[in-house]
């Protein structure tokens, strides 16, 4: 498992808490990615993703905020993860708030000085022409002229950008590389994998584990995630992209706006994932808010995993083992088709399982069946196991076809829909996914009345 991001110019949005870096970004990137929100230090993990600005593919990468006194829990961490994403920078957008500098915006100041040659100077919440002038007083830091944008309203963006690509430009000549990334076509598709469960249950440590890096901030607080963080890794030669998510509690517990915003990230994350790893805490067990997230997933047919996280010996007991897995299967009978894994996401034991698992479910769920073998499968079923009858007339099966991948769905052609038994039904799903090989993944059978 070893990181693999693509050879792109990292742009590194940089300032002081509340001054507009998520907004900045946002616009950049050209949709909403980053959570904005008034309250100072939203951002807490390093967030990045490839993105392409004014033509030229890049990594843009919003940090969080830099406070001169660490007066909060994790103020200190996120000062010195900011700062230390500077040191990976093509390009630093140092960004400022129009009026006086404060003392964090010196702080930053400071720590770019060396780094100067890097720097684009952008003062934000310029939004009338009347204040552009004010913008030009920034010019004594040192950084060369400053452009005035107000990322808000999206003003002077198409000037920054106009400005960006002639820096990017430059970068990518001294890669020895003047032409956007090559896209390797023969590669292996990229897995969108999703991690998420409830506060504390471990995502952030897996997160790191994964990629071999150490982009999501891990602490025993629960919440310390607020985002989604994106990171990269690889495991027998497929290309992963792993999601970390907000830990998800139950609405009436979510008080704060920026834990609303971040379980709806972290639902629609598992919406948009190739494969969801729902980490459920050994000790803790499954909690009811993880199933009804993860019951959203399962109506939509996405794929989940159930990784039975904290397990941190090396060789689990098998009967102690046992029993954790049927209270999880006990508990949440809708995903008895889900492999559990137990892992220890600290000490990295059953992880490379977890992913195996993983890569094989995502082929499962790919996997297209013959109409022709299908049919004749579900010929010989329905010969040794014939649909009962009710008031004296039989229900008949007819014809059944795959009509999506991702999620699995099939459709069977019946005489009589209504009054055709359930248990027949799933009769039919647990042969389909015993003889054609989807025992990992979900299966949806729907039953529509045809002819002959």
């Amino acid at each position: 498992m070893t990181n693999n991001t693509a050879r792109r110019p990292r742009v590194v949005i940089a300032g002081r808490p509340n001054v507009g870096k998520s907004t900045l970004f946002n616009r950049l990137y050209g949709r909403r990615r980053a959570i904005t929100d008034p309250t100072p230090g939203v951002t807490r993990d390093a967030i990045e993703e490839p993105c392409s600005l004014a033509g030229i593919p890049i990594t843009l990468v919003d940090t969080g905020g830099v406070k001169a006194d660490h007066d909060g829990l994790f103020d200190e961490i996120v000062a010195d993860r900011s700062l230390a994403s500077l040191d990976r920078a093509d390009l630093i957008l140092f960004l400022v708030e129009l009026g006086e500098l404060t003392a964090e915006d010196q702080l930053l100041v400071d720590a770019l000085r060396h780094r100067a040659d890097k720097v684009v100077l952008v003062v934000n919440k310029v939004d009338t022409v009347e204040k552009d002038y004010q913008a030009a007083e920034f010019y004594s830091l040192g950084f060369g002229d400053p452009i005035a944008v107000s990322a808000a309203h999206g003003r002077h963006i198409d000037a920054l950008a106009e400005l960006l690509r002639g820096r990017l430009e430059a970068v990518l000549a001294e890669y020895g590389n003047d032409e956007p990334t090559a896209v390797d076509h023969d590669a292996p598709e990229e897995l969108n994998l999703a991690l998420v469960g409830k506060p504390n249950a471990g995502k952030s440590t897996l997160a790191n584990r994964l990629s071999g890096t150490d982009y999501s901030l891990v602490s025993e607080i629960a919440g310390t995630t607020r985002d989604t963080v994106v990171g990269s890794g690889r495991h027998k030669g497929r290309r992963l992209r792993i999601v970390d998510t907000a830990g998800m509690r139950r609405k009436s517990r979510v008080v704060e706006n920026v834990e609303y915003y971040s379980v709806n990230r972290a639902i629609k994350a598992m919406f948009e994932a190739d494969v969801t790893v729902l980490l459920i805490d050994v000790a803790e067990g499954l909690s009811d808010q993880d199933k009804k997230i993860t019951a959203q997933a399962v109506k939509k047919g996405r794929t989940v995993v159930l990784a039975l996280n904290k397990w941190d010996e090396k060789t689990p007991n098998p009967q102690a083992l046992r029993k954790a897995m049927d209270r999880v299967r006990f508990q949440f009978p809708v995903l008895d088709w889900a492999p559990l894994v137990p892992i220890s996401a600290l000490k990295g034991y059953g992880v490379p399982k977890l992913l195996d698992t993983v890569i094989k479910a995502d082929r499962q769920q790919n996997r297209r069946v013959d109409t022709a073998e299908l049919n004749r499968a579900v010929g010989e079923w329905v010969d040794l196991t014939p649909p009962p009858t009710k008031k004296g007339r039989p229900f008949k099966v007819r014809y059944v076809t795959q009509v999506s991948t991702k999620p699995v769905r099939f459709v069977a052609f019946v005489n009589r829909k209504n009054g055709f038994p359930d248990s027949y039904r799933r009769f039919l799903v647990n042969q389909i996914r015993r003889e054609f090989g989807f025992n990992l993944v979900p299966v949806e059978l729907e039953l529509k009345e045809g002819r002959r």
